[in-house]
């Protein structure tokens, strides 16, 4: 039964990870509901570093030309005008992920004490309001593909709230990202390279975390959760590439709402 703990949890992590319904949130509901104890952050960002390698296959394509795009631009002179588009947008996506990289490292502890089901439940709720205002404004503004400057800039700022438990990372760049007209294709693309790349450091923190932890850790389930983990996510995020559309997020809103509220009374009902 511990072992298919292990594997629940990392199937919710895959999935929430990429649907704008908090990961965080629901490894917080899950554990609480499994009674799984796990050491502080390390297991959350153990199973993110399999969300991140999964999308790193799926955009394997992706990343390789923009790679290229960027350092083409950069010592080839004859080359700049073709990939200039290419290393303005890697700029653009560092420039989206400094805010939550700072804030997380700022706050990481903190936020790590704070997650219970009553900040969760209050957060989920939140994310489910501000979709489905997203959802009955989607017919109000006139959308654009491009990732300009300022779209970088608000989807980072908003993107860094997601530090907060039960708050959607995804779904704080679907909100930003739609509060600045960018259409839902262009900012999933965009929201999960830019997950790409502060997963890198945050992959690399959770492994130094994993190498100097006191408490015993079970091993199987830890391996099992990170296959699971990135199957769930790989699947996911290829569905969601194909088919999620902005009339959906009427869904994913109600989810939350509903979810958030479940978890707010269960904390004060389990007290």
């Amino acid at each position: 039964m511990e072992i298919l703990k292990y594997i629940i949890l990392g199937i919710i992590q895959g999935v929430t990870e990429i649907f704008p319904i908090s990961s965080s949130g629901h490894l917080v509901i899950f554990q609480e509901l499994l009674k799984l104890e796990q050491p502080g952050l390390v297991f959350e960002m153990f199973t993110n570093t399999a969300s991140f390698l999964a999308l790193f296959v799926l955009f394997a394509k992706d990343i390789w030309e923009l790679i290229k795009g960027f350092f083409l631009y950069i010592f080839k002179k004859e080359a700049r005008e073709e990939y200039k588009d290419t290393f303005f947008y890697v700029l653009k996506l560092l420039v989206a992920v400094i805010p939550i990289g700072v804030v997380g490292l700022i706050f990481k502890d903190e936020m790590g004490m704070i997650k219970n089901l009553l900040t969760v439940g209050i957060a989920l709720f939140i994310t489910g309001a501000l979709l489905l205002t997203i959802f009955f404004t989607r017919n109000l503004i006139e959308e654009h593909d491009d990732i300009t400057w300022k779209d970088a800039i608000v989807v980072g700022f908003t993107q860094a709230f997601a530090v907060f438990p039960g708050i959607s990372r995804s779904g704080s760049t679907i909100i930003g990202g739609r509060a600045s007209r960018v259409s839902l294709k262009s900012i999933l693309r965009f929201s999960f390279l830019a997950y790409i790349i502060i997963s890198v450091p945050t992959s690399v923190l959770g492994a130094v975390d994993l190498v100097h932890i006191s408490e015993e850790i079970n091993w199987t389930g830890y391996i099992l959760a990170f296959i699971f983990t990135f199957g769930a996510t790989f699947l996911t995020g290829l569905f969601v590439m194909k088919k999620l559309k902005v009339e959906h997020l009427i869904y994913f809103g109600i989810y939350c709402l509903v979810v958030g509220i479940l978890a707010f009374s269960a904390f004060f009902i389990m007290r």
